[in-house]
């Protein structure tokens, strides 16, 4: 019996052998096993976004005191960039370009109708996250520029006077992006936008300089090439 229940085990330990070669299990083609990453996010995008933006414009006249108001107001754009999958750490670089309503009005007692905000905006950043799976939580910094519209509208005669003006500054952020498929993936992500302050000369009230700065919550989707 003892000789019976060894040559029993023997033969149930090649049996099981034999199927595992069959199934390939200690192999580099097995169909279970592949040590390529199902979801790889290397590869060049391209995808809109919308979303709502927030801030404090800053005026100082160039003789009086320098006041504070809150902006806000939408902004819808598109962005490109490019992602390098390296196994499991992601870098890329990414550039948008938006148009923006971000902004502050009021009336001034005495004259009319002050205006003023950001018309559209882009940012060139780099990135970096970590992928866990088809989700990819981020990190982002970069350059900021934007053209900003200051106006007047003086009473009586409805009379406007405007001027733009080029703000430089910087940008960063985080987010997270979710592929659907192998090309698509969906992405919110959160930036602060610092424009900086720029001179707005020629107004009916004076020279200002004016600071943009701004906080941005938006949703996109992108797809993968």
């Amino acid at each position: 019996m003892k000789r019976l229940g060894i040559m029993l085990s023997a033969i149930l330990l090649l049996s099981t052998a034999s199927q595992a070669a069959d199934l390939g299990w200690n192999s580099g083609t097995s169909p279970i096993y592949s040590p390529t990453p199902a979801t790889g996010w290397s590869g060049f995008y391209a995808g809109v976004n919308g979303g709502f933006g927030w801030g404090t414009l800053t005026r100082r006249p160039a003789a009086g005191i320098e006041t504070q108001n809150n902006s806000n107001g939408w902004q819808l754009g598109g962005q490109v960039g490019y992602n390098m999958d390296m196994g499991g750490f992601v870098v890329g670089a990414e550039a948008d370009l938006q148009w923006a309503n971000i902004g502050y009005s009021e009336d001034i007692p005495g004259i009319g109708s002050f205006k003023s905000g950001i018309d559209f905006y882009g940012t060139v950043r780099g990135r970096a996250g970590m992928s866990f799976g088809p989700v990819m939580p981020f990190v982002t910094a970069g350059f900021a520029a934007g053209r900003g519209t200051t106006s007047i509208t003086t009473n009586p005669g409805n009379v406007t006077t405007s001027q733009s003006a080029t703000h430089m500054g910087w940008t960063i952020g985080a987010g997270l992006e979710a592929k659907a498929t192998d090309n698509i993936s969906f992405k919110a992500e959160y930036l602060y936008v610092d424009l900086g302050a720029q001179p707005y000369n020629g107004l009916p009230v004076g020279n200002l300089d004016v600071a943009q700065r701004f906080s941005v919550v938006r949703a996109g989707v992108n797809y993968k090439f």
